[in-house]
């Protein structure tokens, strides 16, 4: 008898602890933003902001994890992939990630595992050239560049920004000379004679901007340093991209969890601070939400179908 009901008060108990933990409210324990790139820029920043807004509201340990590789944003998205769908693990991803990484042979990201959450930043690229370059407009650029070498430097071949800026030399009718990545693109790469231009964003060369020609913003809007210059899409339609950055969660990730993380990631982006990081870099900050981060995402895939297609021929 004793043994039977040493049992049943052992099932009790176990059953008691799984109700526990079938009804533990989120978040009860740390919760990590996953950056698959090195800490400092903008979607490193922001994401550290929502991190802080986020331990503040729900007192648990939030913090930024940099997860950077040679193999652009997609090997840390991967790792990303393998954590439980609990809201524990967020993604703070590039668009290259849903949009090229189900494509590029890394099985964890292939069907997609993540859905987004929203977009919270757009990257203010441009395409840039010395104040004393005899062309001020991709045009000119283009009409010279038909009789003379132009070298290029970019932040890497695999970024929407560059792959745009190789079509948008298709779409005029020219090469570019020579194209190079470079860590750093700034006022001393076109000043040294490096590169005639630069596909950057607008904080590296904010410093000399009065020494620089912006040819085009590769932004889905005009960038409040430089509001004069002309975007990507309004001189060639077909290349209407951004690199923006937005926070993903697994797909089975219940709705009660990505509400909150979005409640957080909403207040940071129109706090006082991320407005003045706006003011300071250029960056365009807001808040695009789920679905309508969904639908970005379908038409970028249909925008980078094209590219793809004008950089092969």
């Amino acid at each position: 008898m004793q043994r039977l009901l040493g049992i049943l008060l052992a099932g009790a108990a176990t059953a008691l602890l799984s109700v526990g933990v079938a009804n533990a409210e989120y978040p009860e324990k740390p919760v990590s933003f996953i950056v698959p790139f090195p800490p400092g820029d903008l979607e490193d920043v922001l994401s550290r902001m929502i991190a802080e807004d986020f331990q503040a509201k729900y007192g648990v340990a939030a913090a930024v994890v940099n997860k950077p590789s040679d193999g652009g944003p997609f090997p840390g998205a991967a790792e990303a992939a393998a954590a439980p769908a609990d809201g524990y693990t967020v993604g703070s991803f590039v668009v290259d990630v849903p949009v090229v990484g189900p494509e590029v042979g890394i099985p964890a990201l292939n069907p997609f595992p993540f859905e987004p959450l929203g977009i919270f930043v757009t990257y203010p690229f441009v395409i840039a050239t010395s104040a004393d370059a005899p062309y001020g407009s991709l045009k000119e650029l283009a009409d010279y560049a038909k009789a003379n070498k132009v070298a290029l430097g970019h932040f890497g071949s695999f970024l929407l920004p560059t792959q745009a800026t190789f079509a948008a030399a298709k779409q005029l009718g020219f090469e570019w000379g020579t194209e190079a990545s470079n860590d750093a693109l700034d006022c001393n790469s076109l000043a040294s004679g490096d590169f005639d231009v630069i596909n950057t964003t607008i904080q590296q060369i904010l410093p000399c901007l009065d020494k620089v020609k912006i040819l085009a913003t590769i932004t889905d809007g005009p960038i409040s340093v430089v509001p004069d210059a002309p975007t990507l899409a309004s001189i060639a339609p077909e290349l209407n991209v951004a690199l923006w950055n937005g926070l993903f969660v697994h797909k089975d990730t219940p709705a009660d969890i990505r509400d909150k993380i979005v409640a957080v990631a909403k207040e940071t982006m129109s706090s006082e601070r991320a407005r003045k990081l706006s003011a300071d870099t250029g960056a365009l900050v807001y808040w695009k939400d789920a679905q309508a981060a969904a639908s970005q995402i379908e038409s970028d895939k249909a925008t980078i179908a094209k590219i793809n297609a004008m950089i092969a021929n």
